[in-house]
Formats: C-alpha cells, structure tokens, sequence
C-alpha cells in the first residue's frame, strides 16, 4: 500500500532550496523563466518523491510513501507565497545553508512553521562542501532549541557533490514512518494554490486535498464566491485516479467554471455544499510568538484596532483585528480576538493561520480559529466570551468543544453539531456518549442538550401545561404553537425531542396538543350554562344552524372550542359548526343519494337534506376533506376507494 504526505521547503533566499528538490527528484521546481533569469523561486514549485519505508516499517501493508513536494520562495518580498505553499504540510524540509547560517528570512519561516501548528521538520544543512559543519550545526541546534523542531535531525547535504542526498532521502523516510497520514473525517477541503486553462480540457486546479476524498463526477462548491461545479477528472502526479484521498496533492479539472476575475482563482476552496458557506467573522484565539525581539518591527505590541493580512490555507485576506478583553498583545502572550474580513473565508475550528501586518513586510502573529461564526454584536457577551474563553483552554479537545457550544446555545442538533470542524463524525459521537455519561449533556432524538437547560426546558413545558389545565380545564392540552413560542423554539427537532421526552413520563399527545396523560377535559361550572345554550340552539335547526358569529363572548367561545374538541360539535369552516348528529345523519343522506343515483350537484344535495346553500357548501368541502365525497366539475360523486358502507361510518 501507499501513504500520501505533502512536504514543503522552508529556509532563506539563495540557501539552495531549489537544487535539493532537483537533486532529490530529479525534477527542477523553477519552472518561470523570470526565477530561471534571477536564480531565485518566486513562485511555488513543485515536484514528486516517492521512497520506500525503512526495512523496520515495512509490511505487508506499508511499503511505499508517495510525497509531493512544495517549494517556496525564500526572499522576504515574497512570504507570502510562501505561506500559502505550507499551510497544509505534514512535515518541513528546512534549510540553512553551510556559508551563511541562521538568518532572517530562515527565522521567519521557523515562526510561520510554529504558527501553522507544523511539528515535524527535517533539516538539510545544505552547501556541506562549504565546510563549517559543526559550527552551523551547533548555531541551528541552538535556534531550534525549545521549539517543535528542537530534536529534529540534521543532516549535511551538498547538490555539488551529491554528498548527502542519500541520507537526506533515509532520514525523510523514518520521519515519514511515524506520520499519521491525513485524516479522511468526510470533509473535503482542496485549497487551490494554482488556477489555469488547458486547451480541450478547461479549468484546472491543484491543490493538497484535506480532511475528506474527492471523486470524479461529484458535484462540488468553490468557496467563497459559492460557486457550483462538476468534476470531470482527477490526477496525482499525473496519473489518472477515479477518486483522490486526503493527503494527496490533486488536480481536478472543473470545465464548467472560469478562473478570475469572474471564476476560481489561488486561495478558494473546493469543497462539498453540505459543509456551508464561507463567513465573514470569525473568533480566534491570537499568539505572538516569543522569539520576536526589539529592534524587530514585527515585535511591535498588535494593538486592538489594527489592520493585518490574514493567511489562511492557500489565500490572504484583509482583516480588522479587535481583541476581546485587553488592548495589546506583546511578544510572548496570546490574546482572544475577532477577524472581521474583507472576503470571507471557509474556515474550521481549529484551523490555523498566520498574521501579516498591512505593510506585507512583516510576520507578526499566528492563530487559530475558535467560532466560525463569529457575531461583531455579541463579541463580547458573557456568553460568548466565556464560550471563547473555554475554547481557548483546550484547543483541540472535542469534547469541550461540544459542551462549551451547548453551554453558549443550550441545545443544538446532532447532524449540524461542529460540522465546520475538523472534527470527525465519530469523534463527535464518541464525545456526545462521553458528556452524556457524565450527566454534562443529554441527548434525545436529533438533539444534544446541556443537561441544565434541558431540565429547565422540561420544567417550563411541565408549568406550562399545568397552568392550562388549571385555567382551561376544557381544553385538551397545550398546543405546539403556543409551546413554541412560549419557549421561543424555532427548531422542529428541539420540539419533538420535548414531546417525546414528556410522552414517556406521564404525558400523552393529541395530535398538535399534550396533556398529562391523568388530564380529562371538563367545563368549569360556570361556563356549563354557555354550552348548553350552545346545543339548543343547534338542535333547534340541526340542518340549518345558527351562525357561529351567535355565540359571542369569552364564555361561548370558551364552550364552543371544549365541544369541538370533545367531538360533541363539527366544525365546518370559520363560520359553520353542526351537532355531531346532524352531521353524521347529513353524511349519510349524501351517501345513500350518491350510491343509489350517481352523481349530484350541491342544489340536488341541499333538496335532499333540505337545508341551504350557506351550509351545503362548506358541509360537501368538509366532506371532500375526510375523504367520503369528491368533487368533478360541478357534481360529487363517492371517492372510488369509497363504498357507500364505508362513507358511513
């Protein structure tokens, strides 16, 4: 089998990235003849190296691992380039050349590394034939000393003399043998770092495809402009795949979108429409990295208020900075904060990302993303705040991160819950049945609740319920719409969870109401009289009843909704109610005429009975309406699945 891994370059200008890619693939990265005239990588290269594991990893499962390669750019007017080409790595090639040493640039991309969340870094000490071996060596161990990369091995290289390139291509190969390859968590993100147009095929684009497989054929959406598209085929290292897997470095032609300006360019995403839109806010929790130091302008305080660059994936957006509670962060601390964007972005939580000041000439922070879905008015709510707060203790913990959103919201639906995330559906329901089995949340239908609030929603709709039988002891039960908006639910699932959660303790449904199951509906004493009156006065004329406008005042009203709901009292329309009697003796008649003479007209109907045209009508639609009759033209006849014995009862 193969594992898929990207690796990209990183070091300064002129350190000989380039050549080692050439020497370790054969390919030259440099492929813009203004970087074949200037000697220097301007744009991002790339290249594809495939190595066998170490004989103490191979298996029958494992032999081979195929890496692509990113290299970027190395002069400071060009970091930005650079960053997009590292923002999703699984490990860095850094290199620091024998003649010069640690320099600038090589300590800006160590804290790009650091701010991106990189963990694991090979270094070529390249130029070895230069001498200084050991000094260098010695200056680069001191650098990397309390960083990610602090045991990470160095190894001398020389593209002159070939000295080295075999053991640069073993220690990448046990590097790459302890490298979880990209997790498939069912949410494919490709971030495009080129676009172009190839003459019979269309648009093309590349990227590293993260987090989920992208099939040929499959409809996909590119963020931010949400535009929908088709895969018409897919390759890696130009060869034709029927489907790509994360971790891969991928091409996939979309012929039905233009590239810019008015279609897909470097740093949009392809994605799939169920993981939603990009957004335009997003909390964060923002680090400035220890290593900057006075005289450096990058060390400078990032002051609330301030405008930056945000790099993310492949793209770089403007951005608003607004901390949350402080006003500065200096060197060393971390800060929460909102970007407010100039172009939306598609980000996760726990995305990470890194932070340029508006000049573009400096490297001044890093991130990573906390909400999504970030609200400029309710920034800094307590709510929100403690939500942010909570995040940022634990980044990458999934259960906090369920329970700080169902802290924050109350509830939220399990099929949406962290869907922007780089969590995986099973690491979502594992951690549900964990909170769940701590009593931190509850879990009912389609719905995750913190547990205090489902309580207090459960306590609410219980009072509820009491205070109507007690004032309305009449009515049958408390009717969803007004338990709706009595608790301000807007979501159906949240709803049925309730009711189910009551049928099964004491509670029974009735069609859009519930009651406790103990509840028989009854007319207080001194609303009887008003019934009554109600029943002679249909009784008077069952055929041809009195209009509902009659009964007036809260009493009769009161009366007249406990007999509809008893079944005592058929309601017509707005306007038309009957005794049940005269209604099922009114039904029949239309049946027995209908079965015996085929259809008939509503004058035809109304002689039968002998009532009115303002009764008829509404009787034959509320005939219509249960099924017995059905109307053609201007005549009813019996439904087909109807037989006059049927229509009768």
């Amino acid at each position: 089998m193969e594992k898929h891994f990207i690796l990209a370059t990183a070091g300064h200008v002129d350190h000989g990235k380039s050549a080692l890619v050439k020497a370790l693939t054969g390919t030259d990265p440099d492929r813009l003849p203004e970087e074949k005239a200037r000697q220097i990588t301007i744009e991002l290269g790339f290249a594809h190296l495939q190595l066998s594991a170490p004989p103490s990893t191979i298996n029958s499962q494992l032999s081979t691992f195929c890496i692509g390669i990113v290299d970027v750019p190395g002069h400071e007017d060009f970091v930005r380039n650079m960053i997009a080409g590292v923002g999703s790595i699984d490990l860095a090639l850094f290199v620091v050349a024998a003649d010069d040493g640690w320099m600038p640039q090589t300590e800006e991309h160590l804290q790009i590394l650091t701010y991106l969340g990189v963990r694991r870094a090979v270094i070529a000490l390249t130029k070895s034939d230069l001498g200084k071996i050991d000094n260098v060596s010695a200056q680069i161990r001191n650098q990397l000393r309390d960083t990610a990369f602090a045991h990470s091995p160095i190894i001398p290289t020389s593209v002159r003399t070939s000295e080295g390139i075999e053991n640069l291509k073993s220690a990448l190969a046990v590097e790459f043998s302890t490298v979880q390859p990209q997790r498939d968590i069912g949410k494919p993100r490709l971030f495009i770092d080129r676009a172009f147009t190839l003459h019979g095929i269309g648009t093309v684009v590349t990227g590293r495809l993260s987090n989920g497989p992208l099939r040929r054929g499959q409809n996909v959406i590119v963020q931010p402009q949400n535009l929908e598209a088709r895969i018409r085929s897919i390759q890696s290292h130009g060869s034709e795949l029927e489907s790509a897997q994360p971790g891969m470095r991928t091409a996939i032609s979309l012929p039905d979108v233009p590239i810019r300006p008015s279609g897909i360019e470097r740093g949009n995403t392809v994605t799939t429409a169920e993981l939603g839109a990009a957004a335009n806010t997003v909390d964060v929790v923002l680090e400035k990295s220890a290593r900057l130091s006075r005289p450096d302008p990058a060390a400078r305080p990032l002051k609330s208020g301030s405008s930056a660059h945000i790099h993310f994936g492949t793209d770089r957006v403007g951005a608003k900075i607004s901390l949350l509670d402080q006003d500065v962060i200096e060197p060393g601390q971390c800060a929460i904060a909102q970007l407010r964007l100039e172009s939306p972005l598609l980000a996760f939580v726990g995305d990470r990302f890194v932070v340029r000041d508006s000049s573009e000439q400096n490297t001044i922070a890093g991130g990573v993303v906390l909400d999504v879905d970030g609200n400029r008015e309710n920034f800094r709510s307590t709510a929100q705040s403690q939500f942010l707060k909570t995040r940022a203790s634990a980044i990458d913990d999934v259960d906090l991160r369920i329970s700080s959103q169902l802290t924050r919201d109350g509830f939220a639906e399990t099929t949406g819950l962290l869907i922007k995330s780089n969590s995986s559906a099973d690491q979502i329901a594992n951690a549900l049945t964990r909170l769940e089995r701590d009593g931190q949340i509850v879990l009912r239908g389609e719905i995750a609740a913190a547990a205090p609030h489902w309580r207090d929603l459960i306590a609410r709709t219980t009072a509820l319920i009491d205070v109507l039988h007690k004032k309305h002891p009449e009515q049958r039960g408390l009717d969803f719409t007004k338990l709706r908006a009595e608790l301000n639910i807007g979501s159906d699932a949240l709803l049925a969870a309730i009711i189910l959660e009551l049928t099964g303790n004491g509670f029974v449904r009735a069609e859009n109401k519930i009651a406790r199951s103990s509840h028989r509906p009854s007319l207080p004493r001194e609303i009887l009289p008003a019934a009554e009156k109600i029943r002679t006065a249909l009784a008077e004329k069952p055929f041809d009843p009195p209009s509902r406008k009659d009964f007036s005042g809260d009493r009769h009203l009161q009366a007249l909704r406990f007999l509809i709901e008893q079944g005592k009292i058929v309601e017509l329309n707005s306007e038309i109610v009957l005794l049940r009697d005269a209604a099922e003796q009114m039904r029949t008649a239309v049946a027995e005429f209908l079965s015996k003479h085929g259809p008939a007209t509503a004058s035809q109907l109304r002689q039968k009975i002998g009532t009115s045209r303002r009764v008829i009508i509404p009787f034959l639609e509320y005939l219509d309406r249960v099924g017995v009759t059905q109307r053609i033209g201007d005549s009813r006849q019996l439904r087909e699945t109807k037989s006059a014995a049927v229509a009768l009862r």
